[in-house]
């Protein structure tokens, strides 16, 4: 028996250290497909339905393989739990002595230069923010990687993270006199020296396109990469092959500028005056736009004179800024630090306002604070698949969502891919474990009665559920309408997406009783609740992209060009996949039970709805409320009287 086949046998090294391990067959499938893509250096999509091991299916022959590594993920959660939990089971199970080692993306790192330019300046913070920034010095002294994720009691939105961590712009390389203790340098250094590197999506494409641009290297050439949860691949890679010029950005730059004023340049008072201007020109900018976030059309709001004018404000006083800044080049390395970043969105504030270029497409979206302009590329297929080509590699995209109707012909086209694909249903007897409800008569999408009927069905299945329940949407504005009559007709407790942070509000709902969570697209992938804190997840709608947002235009724009149908080449298997996610959070062990409603009559009455449903697993479906409310109270029972 080969060795691969071997680790997964019943007496094999995975039998001798996992407790009542059994041999899966589509997990040793899957295993025996990735070492063979390993050694004839070609590519393989899997889709591996919920259950079926994959994690262990693409490690065990990666790590046999004795080849440097690189695997992939779509969240940090599931990095840190590869690297701190899976590898180092594996590691045991086949004695494996390589090095591993964990690279995240510069923001998790604490820049000891920025900490101490910090303090220095005496930077204005609220009585959180300073408490804040005494945890970190307090934990600056002591921390080995300089990991902000061992900063437990610290909030992930803190206001003193970006104040203590570098961008890239802000970063002084080789300049920095911190360079020989610097913790991102270090943890770089131990990727290249390993032999396996367990990195995420976004660091993997940002190193891409910097390898594009000839800057470097900051991941290490693998002959082995897998991506996990290869499904968020083609959106990710459209934004590190465009690029951005954001308020954001300004504001840092002015801040450093400031920060170099009051500290090493007092006597250049043009540079205080200089940096100031700019920073309000920029708040103004993006006092122009809405309050509440919203994506839209660069290309149609340059051409609104109030934005024009703003736009070319803008450029006028970083211009200005870069004249100060030009004059005082060579007196700190950091303040020709700022005068290069000065440079360069120059060039980028140019980039934007051309919106002429083809085959691009110019958005904007806003958060409460900052504007960011996007130039994506509308296809990222032959730059990729040129990529792969040339590496001399094998490559693995797994996912439990990459098929729509049992086809990968979407996945593959998006990113230019030739590859094998295979597909491995999930092992949970769904027919026993679940059911769908689709349930009759609610009132369409935009009705004004659709939040008070969503409301009134999720109050009689919280009640047959006891609580344990999901709530997902495709709209913030329909999930705080319904939170706000939920909070009226339940005594549950309501946990609210924006409330806290995602890791702290997960920890609440699992600790709680009854809790009920509310939440929109950032909860319907990479969340993992097991057992019977979980038992009814309510989807609100299918979820179609907004047809207002600009990239969707662009790419809808682009395939209508070549006659293609953008509702069934991109619309629909976008939200097929969309929403697999979501359906996957419902029965993620044998054990699991619960009930899946989807309130969108679409899925039973259109045409495309039985793409939907024959993507979904194969559950129990009912349209009777009272049906889905007797399993839930069945389940709820038998929980209670465990």
């Amino acid at each position: 028996m080969a060795q691969v086949e071997q680790a997964f046998s019943a007496s094999g090294a995975l039998a001798q250290i996992i407790d009542g391990y059994n041999p899966r067959q589509a997990q040793i499938d899957m295993a025996l497909e990735v070492e063979q893509a390993i050694a004839q250096q070609s590519s393989l999509v899997v889709e591996a339905g919920t259950g079926t091991g994959k994690t262990f299916a693409y490690l065990i022959p990666a790590l046999l393989s004795d080849k440097k590594v690189i695997v992939s993920t779509g969240t940090k959660n599931l990095q840190e739990q590869l690297f701190h939990k899976d590898l180092p089971l594996i590691k045991k199970a086949l004695k494996y002595h390589g090095q591993v080692a964990l690279l995240k993306g510069r923001a998790n790192y604490l820049c000891l230069e920025r900490l101490d330019q910090f303090s220095r300046s005496r930077g204005q913070l609220d009585a959180q923010g300073l408490q804040d920034l005494v945890k970190v010095k307090t934990w600056s002294t002591s921390t080995k990687s300089g990991d902000i994720g061992e900063l437990v009691d610290v909030a992930e939105d803190s206001q003193i993270f970006p104040l203590v961590t570098s961008t890239v712009d802000n970063c002084l390389a080789k300049d920095c006199p911190f360079i020989e203790e610097c913790h991102l340098v270090n943890a770089r250094q131990k990727a290249i020296d390993a032999d396996v590197i367990v990195v995420n999506h976004h660091l993997f494409f940002a190193d891409m396109a910097l390898k594009d641009t000839g800057f470097g290297e900051l991941i290490p050439k693998a002959e082995v990469v897998v991506f996990d949860e290869a499904h968020q691949i083609p959106d990710i890679a459209s934004e590190y092959f465009g690029d951005a010029f954001s308020t954001r950005q300004i504001h840092e730059l002015a801040s450093d500028v400031i920060a170099q004023y009051k500290t090493a340049l007092t006597d250049v008072k043009q540079l205080g005056k200089a940096a100031e201007k700019l920073d309000k020109t920029a708040q103004e900018f993006r006092l122009l736009f809405p309050y509440d976030g919203e994506r839209g059309n660069w290309r149609e709001k340059i051409n609104i004179s109030q934005f024009e004018t703003q736009y070319q404000a803008l450029k006028d006083d970083l211009d200005f800024l870069y004249q100060v800044l030009k004059l005082c080049v060579g007196r700190t390395q950091e303040i020709d630090h700022c005068f290069e970043r000065a440079v360069s969105l120059l060039q980028k504030h140019d980039l934007m306002a051309n919106t002429d270029s083809f085959g691009i497409s110019f958005w904007y979206e806003t958060t409460r604070r900052h504007v960011v302009l996007h130039q994506t590329p509308l296809s990222v297929a032959d730059k990729f698949s040129a990529y792969v080509n040339e590496s001399n590699a094998g490559w693995v995209f797994t996912s439990a969502t990459l098929a729509v109707d049992g086809h990968f012909d979407h996945f593959k086209k998006q990113l230019g891919l030739t590859a094998k694909a295979l597909f491995l249903d999930s092992p949970f007897d769904y027919l026993a474990q679940s059911q769908l409800l689709v349930p009759r008569y609610l009132p369409s999408a935009n009705h004004p009665n659709r939040a008070k009927k969503l409301a009134d069905l999720a109050t009689q299945l919280i009640a047959a559920s006891g609580g344990a329940c999901f709530i997902l949407f495709t709209s913030y504005r329909m999930m705080n309408m319904v939170a706000e009559l939920l909070e009226e007709q339940i005594s549950n407790e309501l946990l609210v997406q924006g409330q806290m942070s995602k890791r702290k509000i997960l920890e609440q709902f699992i600790s709680s009783k009854d809790a009920v969570l509310l939440a929109t697209a950032s909860f319907w992938e990479g969340v993992d609740v097991r057992g019977d804190k979980l038992t009814c997840v309510i989807i609100d709608k299918l979820p179609f992209a907004s047809p207002d947002d600009p990239l969707l235009q662009a790419r809808s724009e682009d395939v209508k060009r070549q006659q293609g149908d953008p509702f069934a080449q991109i619309q629909m298997p976008q939200a097929v996949i969309a929403l697999k996610q979501g359906v996957g959070r419902l029965i993620r062990d044998v054990h699991d039970k619960g009930v899946l409603v989807i309130c969108d009559d679409r899925i039973v009455n259109r045409p495309y709805g039985e793409v939907f449903v024959k993507s979904l697993p194969n559950m129990r479906r009912t349209r009777d409320l009272n049906s889905a409310i007797a399993f839930l109270s069945t389940i709820n029972e038998q929980q209670s009287n465990k």
